[in-house]
C-alpha cells in the first residue's frame, strides 16, 4: 500500500493523507516511549593510571551509563563515557569488528576484545574493564606491545624460500589442501589475549613466546611455500622458547576468535619430539611457474 502511494505519479488522495499520518504518529509514540523509558543505569569501572602521575597509584574509576542510550557492546560504553563524561580515558581502537586486535582488554575477567563483548545487561553489578594482564601499561587501559612484537619479530613472520623467484614478479601457488592446513592460524590477528592469559608466560614472558607467537611459528613451519620448515623449528629446541607451555589451556579459552593455540604447540612439541610427522607439504604446486 505504502509502495503504491510513494510510486504513483497522480496527487495523494485522502486515504493516501490519512496513511502517511498514521505512520507519523506510530513513529511519534515509539520516540516517545523510548523517550519515557525507565533509565537503566550500569556502573561501569575502569582502570586508570597516568604516568605524568607517577606519584599516583592505579585505581578504578567509576561512571554511569544509562544503557537506554548505549550501544550494546563494552566499547560502545567506553566510546561514551570518553565522549559525554571523561576525555581523559586513554584506549585504543580501530575496526569495531573484532579484526584488528586493538581494543584487546580484561573485561569482568576475561580477556576478550572490547568490540565483540556484550555488555551485561544486569545493572546490579558494576562492568570491570582492566588492561590486558601482565603487561607494563603506557596509559589506562593501553598496554606496552612492544616484547610482544619483539618475541612476533624474532620467528621471521614471511615466506623464507631457497629456491630463488624474482620477488614481486608472480604469485607462489598453493594447492587448496595445502592452503586448508593453514586454517585456525591464519585467523589470528595478535590480539595478545591468549598469551596474556597464560600462567607460563606471566612468569617467563622475557623467554617464553607464548601461545599467539607459537601458533604463527607453526603456521609458517608447515606452510607449503616456506623451504625453511627445519630451520625453523630448529629454533624451539630449548627448555624455554616453547617448552614453557604447561598445556594450562587458558590461551585456547580466552581466543576472542575461537582459535586454538594450544593445539599448534602441542605439535610443535611432537615434531621436536619426532613424535608426530610432519604434515605433507606438496611442492609439485607451489611455484610451479619457476620450475
Amino acid at each position: 500500500m505504502f509502495r503504491a502511494i510513494v510510486n504513483t505519479a497522480t496527487p495523494i488522495n485522502g486515504a493516501g493523507r490519512l496513511v502517511f499520518a498514521q505512520i507519523r504518529n506510530a513513529a511519534a509514540q515509539a520516540s516517545a516511549a523510548k523517550t519515557a523509558a525507565a533509565p537503566r543505569t550500569k556502573t561501569v569501572s575502569i582502570y586508570r593510571w597516568n604516568p605524568e602521575e607517577p606519584s599516583k597509584k592505579p585505581f578504578l574509576q567509576e561512571y554511569k551509563i544509562d544503557l537506554n542510550e548505549c550501544g550494546p557492546m563494552v566499547l560502545d560504553a567506553l566510546l561514551k563515557i570518553k565522549n559525554e563524561q571523561d576525555p581523559t580515558l586513554a584506549f585504543r581502537r580501530s575496526c569495531r569488528e573484532g579484526i584488528c586486535g586493538s581494543c584487546s582488554m580484561n573485561v569482568d575477567g576475561r580477556n576478550t576484545l572490547a568490540c565483540i563483548c556484550k555488555i551485561d545487561e544486569s545493572t546490579s553489578k558494576p562492568l570491570k574493564i582492566y588492561p590486558l594482564p601482565h603487561m607494563y601499561v603506557i596509559k589506562d587501559l593501553v598496554p606496552d606491545f612492544t616484547n610482544f612484537y619483539m618475541q612476533y619479530k624474532m620467528i621471521e613472520p614471511y615466506l623464507k624460500r631457497k629456491t630463488a623467484t624474482p620477488v614481486g614478479d608472480k604469485q607462489l601457488y598453493q594447492s587448496e589442501e595445502d592452503r586448508k592446513k593453514l586454517d585456525g592460524m591464519y585467523e589470528c590477528i595478535l590480539c595478545a589475549c591468549c598469551s596474556t592469559s597464560c600462567p607460563s608466560y606471566w612468569w617467563n614472558a622475557d623467554k617464553y613466546l607464548g601461545p599467539a607467537v607459537l601458533m604463527q611459528a607453526y603456521k609458517w613451519i608447515v606452510d607449503s611455500r616456506d623451504e625453511y620448515t627445519n630451520e625453523r623449528l630448529e629454533q624451539f629446541r630449548d627448555a624455554f622458547t616453547l617448552y614453557r607451555c604447561h598445556t594450562i589451556m587458558n590461551c585456547t579459552e580466552a581466543c576472542p576468535k575461537g582459535l586454538n593455540p594450544g593445539k599448534a604447540i602441542g605439535e610443535m612439541k611432537g615434531l621436536l619430539a619426532k613424535t608426530a610427522t610432519m604434515p605433507h607439504k606438496n611442492s609439485a604446486t607451489v611455484g610451479v611457474e619457476y620450475k
